[in-house]
């Protein structure tokens, strides 16, 4: 006899709204009874599906995950699409706050004959899935923000991904529990506004990138006043992109 209806059943109740698809991967992606059994009570008990499965799906890619690393979210997929858009064969790309590395795998995946990749976080747990997740020959480094890469690549970026926390420290209790509980507060957290890692990112960025290099990071529509008025504090041009569907908005800060 088939679990899936008990096990749809026990997801409902925990207030899944897709219970019947979460338990379908579940199900799909468990090797054991002892296995399926103990998904199931962690997703009940409130754990990220990604972290459950092990694995998000992000950009058409399967990015592994453990516990407590920051789940890559499908707005982000606009980032990369956006960095795609000026991302040559062969373009040195950092991809900095790189998480489980998502972002730098998708827009390696997403350009024809690959990039150099760079990737650098503060996060131990983050770094060691972001060295699972890189294309071969990308790099990932634990430290703060620029502090762990080569110097040699300064002023050489063609692209610089940056998916900065942007939740103002106030706002973190309003976040959902999946991410509240379960997500490294350092991904999150971006301070009083929300913009303190961007700043930071954002006053470095010129010594690290190329003459034609851009640094590209997501925020909310309601802090892009700010957000685009601390890019071009730094010396920076900026372009507000925004997918509705996916109700994402990206600043693409450019070097002039």
């Amino acid at each position: 006899m088939s679990l899936l209806p008990s096990i749809v059943t026990q997801l409902r109740a925990a207030g899944c709204v897709f219970a019947e698809d979460e338990a379908d991967l579940i199900v799909a992606t468990a090797t054991t009874p002892e296995q399926l059994a103990a998904m199931v009570e962690q997703r009940v008990a409130g754990f990220p599906l990604e972290h459950v499965l092990g694995w998000a799906d992000f950009h058409g890619l399967r990015i592994s995950l453990d516990p407590g690393v920051f789940v890559p979210r499908r707005r982000t997929e606009f980032l990369v699409d956006c960095a795609a858009e000026r991302t040559a064969p062969g373009a040195l790309v950092i991809d900095l706050c790189c998480g489980s590395g998502a972002l730098g795998a998708a827009l390696a995946a997403s350009v024809d004959g690959g990039v150099e990749l760079h990737a650098a976080d503060v996060d131990p747990a983050a770094v060691a899935c972001a060295r699972r997740n890189l294309p071969a020959g990308a790099h990932a480094y634990e430290g703060d923000l620029f502090d762990p890469l080569p110097t040699r690549l300064r002023g050489q970026v063609a692209v610089l991904l940056a998916n900065v926390p942007y939740v103002p420290t106030g706002d973190i209790a309003l976040l959902p529990t999946e991410a509240r509980v379960h997500e490294a507060r350092v991904a999150l957290d971006g301070g009083a506004d929300g913009l303190d890692v961007l700043r930071r990112v954002a006053f470095a960025a010129p010594e690290w990138l190329a003459p034609d290099g851009a640094l590209l990071f997501e925020t909310s529509e309601r802090q892009v006043p700010n957000a685009v008025a601390t890019v071009r504090a730094a010396g920076l041009g900026v372009e507000i992109r925004r997918d509705e569907e996916l109700e994402a908005t990206v600043i693409v800060a450019t070097a002039t």
